[in-house]
């Protein structure tokens, strides 16, 4: 028996107009929603934005790279389930075999800039949506991502008016502090080659992650099974055509002795500085409302504490890549750049918002503008909300004999400081390059962080 997929009844009108207007023969996009053991939801449709140069064909790099794009303007709990492709009727042959290709490319960009993975008895399927262009008639399959070998199996698509209006939404604030020694010789390597090498950031992270995971959780002040219905007791009786959305507090406890299958290895190595990362990040998920379980309220939090701060490096890492002499003047000995603040925007007709990063040089119609291409939506202003994040900064400084004038040391209440700390022999060149490199390990950092929660 096949998956069943409830949409969001806004969808349906949304890809009977992009067919309706786009004059191509082929129009791609995703759908974003989020699975779950019984049924699986879409809240969202997007088209894959126009490229400047206008093509019949179906360009494969294009549809990953924005899949990789909304994947970081989604909040905890929701996800790119899939795919859609609109074509004519003649062409569905050729349109089932373009939605697998783009189903597994998809998946596979996404997980790769992941933090976590998905257990083996979560839902792997993904959904490919074939649409006539003619008759509006569409075709629903899945395909297994695990298995690159699986094949399409019938799936239904049935539309529903206000899916996500009283999901429930879980908050929390996170506050990170972490330091990580840049080895001597990464200035040297290529940054992927870098990364590879250094067994030691792959073995911390995965320590890392078995700690956040192992973390017990306060829900509004209670403690609540795992096991147990994220509702029970909850349930309020609501009037005719409303919906009531229950919002929890969350405050996640590191375990006083952290379980470990593997046995620590220690490594000394020479290190040419020292990142470090400090601030609040403020985290947010949703769940859907068919019997949740608080394991999985809490597991979609906490994978949301992880994206970000994957995110928020990745996109500091990349500006770095795009222009490096922005960031570093000859000569300077210590220097301080913003880092990106998470902004939120609810997503109309539904009870989620969704999210996209800031830097200090930009301005709200900058955020305007990327959830337009990116999206395809309209949002003012007004609707965006850019205070449960304060702003943050990044701060270069050098390495000297003493040992404390290694840290970086911010006034949490005020400010979030990211800091690498480069030997006093570094020229200007090297440092353009640490740069990089650090930025690009501050993904990883994270890894030797300890984590204070509070709400």
């Amino acid at each position: 028996m096949g998956r069943t997929y409830f949409v969001e009844d806004s969808v349906e009108q949304y890809l009977q107009d992009i067919l309706d207007t786009s004059g191509k023969a082929c129009v791609t996009g995703l759908l974003i929603g989020q699975c779950s053991p019984q049924r699986d939801f879409v809240l969202l449709a997007v088209r894959t934005p126009p490229k400047e140069t206008q093509s019949d064909e179906v360009d494969e790099e294009w549809v990953v790279e924005h899949a990789t794009q909304v994947s970081r303007m989604l909040p905890g709990g929701l996800a790119v389930l899939g795919v859609f492709l609109g074509a004519a009727p003649e062409l569905s042959v050729q349109a089932q075999n373009i939605l697998r290709r783009l189903v597994f490319a998809v998946e596979k960009s996404i997980t790769k800039a992941r933090l976590w993975k998905l257990a083996n008895d979560e839902v792997h399927d993904r959904v490919a949506l074939n649409i006539s262009s003619e008759t509006k008639k569409v075709l629903c399959r899945t395909f297994d991502v695990k298995d690159p070998k699986s094949s399409a199996k019938p799936a239904d698509w049935k539309y529903q008016t206000g899916l996500s209006a009283s999901w429930p939404v879980l908050e929390c604030n996170v506050e990170v502090d972490l330091q990580i020694p840049v080895p001597a010789d990464s200035a040297n390597r290529e940054l992927d080659k870098c990364i590879e090498a250094r067994g030691s950031f792959s073995n911390g992270l995965k320590e890392w992650v078995r700690l956040i995971q192992q973390c017990s959780c306060i829900l509004n002040g209670k403690v609540m099974g795992l096991d147990k219905d994220l509702l029970d007791g909850t349930k309020k009786k609501a009037p005719p055509q409303q919906f009531v959305q229950q919002p929890f507090v969350v405050q996640f406890l590191r375990p006083s002795k952290f379980k470990t299958d593997d046995r620590s290895k220690a490594l000394v190595q020479k290190s040419s500085g020292t990142v470090v990362l400090k601030g609040v990040v403020h985290c947010k998920a949703y769940i859907h409302t068919n019997k949740p379980k608080v394991k999985d309220a809490v597991q979609a939090l906490k994978r949301d504490v992880l994206n970000t701060v994957a995110i928020r490096s990745q996109m500091l890492f990349e500006d770095f890549l795009l222009n490096p002499e922005g960031y570093t003047e000859k000569g300077a000995r210590t220097e301080e750049y913003p880092l990106p603040k998470r902004v939120f925007v609810p997503l109309a007709g539904t009870g989620v918002t969704i999210c996209d990063y800031m830097f200090k040089d930009e301005a709200p119609k900058d955020i305007q503008f990327r959830i337009k291409e990116l999206l395809d939506l309209d949002v003012k202003a007004d609707q965006l909300d850019m205070l449960l994040e304060m702003d943050s900064a990044i701060k270069l400084a050098p390495k000297t004999s003493h040992p404390q004038s290694n840290i970086v040391v911010a006034e949490p209440e005020t400010s979030r400081l990211l800091g690498i700390v480069f030997p006093d022999d570094y020229n200007s060149m090297q440092l353009k390059v640490g740069v990089a490199i650090a930025a690009g390990v501050v993904l990883f950092a994270v890894v030797f962080s300890l984590l204070f929660f509070s709400d």
